[in-house]
């Protein structure tokens, strides 16, 4: 079947779109008849152009002096620039210093490049090839190389100069195209010979903040004036409504929009006497500024219609089952070979059949050992899942979380300093898990896939059952956790 689209991306630097600039993009847009376009996972925009008019969309494009290109041609240079001032305070890299740092690169960089500030978790660290974080001694940053083509990591042995950001991820885009298997030792090596620039020693490895995914939508206040998110659930931002958005900054004022990793919008700094505007706008295209915080906290590879059926799916289980996933973030991974960014990752199997037939797909289900998304290593969960048994496993696993950090929650303290005084003993459902992968096994979900059905207590389980992941025996299971709400409620009392 021949194609009827060319996907075409417009890179906007760190996530800063100039309102003008859009509405240019926009124009034209709409003239080769594209009704919606999409932002991507690295603050680009994605427009669907009909191949028919794909030479008068370029011509356009050039005449305005606009850079487009096929997607997936030239990565954009992504930032946590626009959380700064709203989600990051009180932090030496300033919109000033990001905006410095952009200006560094006069090249046009062929590998993926992050610059973000180490105390937020709005943006990811490390989904780049080369990742900027900014150290606590101001103007010094941290350097994480993630080579191509794999997921190895190497951290940079000293902290770099502000300065030298531009010239020195110049030399290891050269180096790396050069020398696609190098080690870490030799392109350090290579960089320090070619290269002269200010450093400074390494006194303490970077130390990643806990997993908090700000609520970034809505309306919001922001001292004097507001702020406001824009999420979709299907991605997709209408034409008209965009070009009446970037009508209204130019009118109002607005001199900047950023558009995030959670290929979302904000506009910034909107005064009381304009908020009527924004609420007409959103009014007259029907446009939603309150999803549930279960739904923001999902990252889908880009134009994957797929990944947003599965995300739907899960998200319906988890209202059914009124989950909590505060402190989670997920993530969807369709495509082989993709790096993505999640507390928790739901990876297609690669199907040995090539069977077209939806419902035999399988899916495994993985997560990062200590769940912070940025820590990047991911831990099976449970593999060769059917669509319809994801829900309960990952409700499973959020479960898991929570009690995995039971230990170091003040209010276990609290429970158990009174306990020990009162004599109470902790009662409650047992939660068991495998010591050999930390496979869970809880009696409120039971084990689908070995037709295990749910409220099935774990003395109750077939003398042959063994761990779905591993394949260890039962008997090996530990109890992990045995505290209640009751006992909580109780121990307050």
């Amino acid at each position: 079947m021949v194609k009827q689209t060319q996907t075409i991306n417009i890179n906007f630097t760190g996530g800063i779109i100039s309102p003008g600039y859009l509405l240019s993009v926009l124009e034209i847009a709409a003239a080769a008849r594209v009704t919606e376009v999409r932002f991507s996972l690295r603050q680009q925009l994605l427009l669907e152009v009909p191949v028919k008019y794909l030479d008068e969309f370029e011509e356009s494009c050039a005449l305005r002096k606009i850079v487009c290109h096929p997607y997936g041609a030239v990565p954009n240079i992504t930032s946590s620039y626009p959380g700064a001032g709203i989600f990051i305070t009180d932090s030496w890299l300033s919109e000033g210093i990001y905006k410095d740092v952009f200006d560094m690169f006069d090249y046009m960089p062929a590998l993926k490049i992050n610059i973000c500030d180490s105390r937020q978790t709005f943006t990811p660290f490390f989904s780049g090839h080369i990742n900027w974080i900014a150290a606590g001694p101001a103007h010094y940053w941290h350097l994480f190389i993630r080579f191509p083509k794999s997921s190895r990591l190497f951290a940079w042995p000293s902290l770099v100069y502000t300065n030298n950001i531009g010239q020195l991820s110049y030399c290891i885009e050269s180096i790396l195209a050069a020398n696609e298997n190098i080690s870490n030792e030799n392109l350090y090596a290579l960089v320090k010979e070619k290269l002269d620039y200010a450093d400074s020693n390494l006194s303490s490895e970077l130390e990643l903040p806990p997993f908090h995914l700000p609520y970034y939508e809505g309306f919001n206040k922001d001292n004097n004036s507001w702020w406001l998110g824009i999420y979709r659930r299907d991605e997709g931002f209408p034409v008209p409504f965009l070009i009446n958005l970037c009508t209204i900054c130019l009118e109002t004022k607005t001199g900047q929009l950023y558009v995030t990793s959670w290929k979302s919008l904000i506009i910034r700094h909107i005064a009381p006497a304009h908020r009527k505007l924004w609420d007409y706008l959103l009014g007259k295209y029907g446009i939603n500024v309150r999803h549930a915080a279960n739904e923001l906290n999902w990252l889908v590879e880009d134009n994957n219609e797929d990944g947003l059926v599965i995300k739907r799916h899960i998200i319906r289980h988890f209202d059914s089952a009124d989950v909590r996933t505060y402190g989670l973030c997920f993530g969807v991974r369709m495509n082989p070979g993709s790096n993505h960014f999640g507390s928790i990752v739901i990876s297609k199997q690669e199907s040995k059949n090539k069977s077209r037939l939806k419902g035999l797909q399988r899916y495994d289900i993985l997560y990062t050992a200590d769940f912070n998304p940025n820590s990047g290593n991911l831990v099976p969960y449970r593999t060769g899942v059917a669509k319809e048994h994801l829900g309960p496993y990952i409700t499973s696993l959020c479960r898991h979380f929570y009690e995995s950090n039971a230990t170091t929650d003040p209010l276990l303290h609290y429970v158990a300093g009174k306990q020990a005084v009162t004599g109470a003993a902790p009662t409650g459902r047992q939660i068991h898990q495998c010591p050999h992968c930390f496979t869970v096994y809880d009696e409120a979900t039971g084990d689908p896939e070995q037709d295990v059905s749910a409220g099935t207590p774990f003395s109750e389980l077939p003398s042959g059952y063994s761990c779905s992941l591993c394949g260890a025996p039962g008997a090996d299971f530990i109890i992990t956790n045995t505290a209640s709400l009751g006992w909580l409620a109780d121990a307050q009392d």
